[in-house]
C-alpha cells in the first residue's frame, strides 16, 4: 500500500528530476541492520506484527532519499525521526488538519526608506533566538512560530531572552480561530496575546503536546503584545525588509512529502502550491542570505534539533516558494 505515497512523492519533483519508485524487492540485510541502528538512535520499539511494516516503510523512504541525493538538486534528503512513517501518517500527526484562512491581503507593515542588509542571521547578532523546540505529535507548529517570533522581538527590544508557553496558545486561543493540535495561525495567536493581555512562560505553563483546558493565570504573564503587523499577501520583499530591519518573522507554507526528509541545502519545490488556502505548517524566518546565486531564507522549525540542519532549514527566497509569502506576520512587543 506504499506505492501511492511513493508516487505522490515522485510527482512533487521537477519533471527533469522525477524520482523513480524504489525497487519492490525485499529489504536487504544491510538495510535491516541500518533500520535497527536507526531504531536504537530514536528509541523505537515495535510489536512483532508491526516490525515488518515499519521496516518496509523505512526501506522505501531510504531508497527514495538515496535516489534523490544521487540527482542534481539544491538540497539533500536524509534519514530522521520521521523515516518509519508514510507521508499520510506524517501529515496527520504533525501538520494542520483544519484549513486556515491566512489571507492578509491588506497588510499593516509600513515600508521605510534607506538601505537594508544584503544578508542577516539574527542568531549571530546576539542572544536573540531561543533554542529549537519540538512540537511532538501535535499540529501545534503555529504556537512555536508565535512564541519564537515574540521571544526574539522581546529580546531585540530589551536584551532579555524569554522562553514562552506554547501550551497556553494550544489550550486558550480557540476564540481567535485557532484549533490547538489541529492548527492555527501566528497572526491570530498574536491577536490572542494582545487581547488576552499576556502570555505565560514555558516554566509556569509547560508544553504537553496535546490539547488541554486553559490554565492561564494573568499574574503569571511575562510577555505582552501592543500591536500585530501583517505583511501584505505575497509581498516577499516586505518580509525581507521586516526581517532585515526589525526582527524575525512568522510565516506559513505548504509542506509536501519530500520536505519531511529534508537534511540540508536550499529547499525548492516546483510542484508545491503557492496560495494561502494550501499552507499547512508555520515556522520562523530568522534571517536570509544567498548561496551560489540562489537567495534563501534561514528558517527555524519546531521538529527538534535532530531534523534538518540542527532544527533549521533553508528555503528558496523570492519566488513565494510553497506559499511562504501568503501570510507572514510579527508582533510589536509591549516592553
Amino acid at each position: 500500500m506504499l506505492w501511492p505515497v511513493l508516487l505522490m512523492a515522485a510527482a512533487l519533483m521537477a519533471p527533469s528530476a522525477v524520482l523513480a519508485a524504489p525497487a519492490a524487492g525485499a529489504p536487504t540485510a544491510e538495510e535491516e541492520q541500518l533500520f535497527k541502528a536507526w531504531m536504537q538512535q530514536f528509541g523505537r520499539r515495535y510489536s512483532p506484527g508491526e516490525y515488518p511494516r515499519r521496516l518496509r516503510i523505512f526501506v522505501d523512504n531510504k531508497r527514495l532519499i538515496d535516489e534523490h541525493n544521487a540527482g542534481n538538486h539544491s538540497y539533500q534528503m536524509g534519514l530522521n525521526q520521521f523515516s518509519d512513517m508514510t507521508n499520510e501518517e506524517f501529515q496527520k500527526m504533525y501538520l494542520w488538519r483544519e484549513p486556515q484562512n491566512c489571507s492578509a491581503t491588506k497588510g499593516s507593515f509600513v515600508r521605510s526608506s534607506g538601505p537594508r542588509p544584503d544578508s542577516i542571521d539574527w542568531r549571530k547578532k546576539g542572544n536573540f533566538v531561543t533554542p529549537v523546540k519540538n512540537q511532538g505529535p501535535c499540529g501545534s507548529c503555529w504556537t512555536f512560530s508565535t512564541t519564537g517570533c515574540l521571544e526574539s522581538a522581546i529580546a531585540i527590544a530589551t536584551g532579555k531572552l524569554l522562553s514562552l508557553a506554547e501550551q497556553q496558545l494550544v489550550d486558550c486561543a480557540q476564540a481567535f480561530n485557532n484549533h490547538g493540535c489541529s492548527g492555527g495561525l501566528p497572526s491570530q495567536a498574536f491577536e490572542y496575546i494582545l487581547y488576552n493581555k499576556g502570555l505565560m512562560g514555558e516554566d509556569s505553563y509547560p508544553y504537553q503536546a496535546k490539547n488541554g483546558t486553559c490554565k492561564f493565570r494573568p499574574e503569571k504573564a511575562i510577555a505582552f503584545v501592543k500591536d500585530v503587523i501583517n505583511i501584505t499577501q505575497y509581498d516577499e520583499d516586505g518580509m525581507v525588509e521586516a526581517v532585515g530591519k526589525h526582527n524575525p518573522v512568522s510565516f506559513a507554507f505548504e509542506v509536501t512529502s519530500n520536505f519531511m526528509h529534508y537534511r540540508k541545502g536550499v529547499y525548492s519545490n516546483p510542484r508545491c502550491e503557492h496560495t494561502p488556502d494550501k499552507v499547512n505548517h508555520a515556522v520562523l524566518a530568522v534571517g536570509y542570505g544567498e548561496e551560489n546565486g540562489t537567495p534563501y531564507w534561514i528558517v527555524k522549525n519546531s521538529w527538534g534539533r535532530l531534523w534538518g540542519m540542527e532544527g533549521y532549514f533553508l528555503i528558496e527566497r523570492g519566488k513565494n516558494m510553497c506559499g511562504l509569502a501568503a501570510c507572514a506576520s510579527y508582533p510589536v512587543p509591549q516592553v
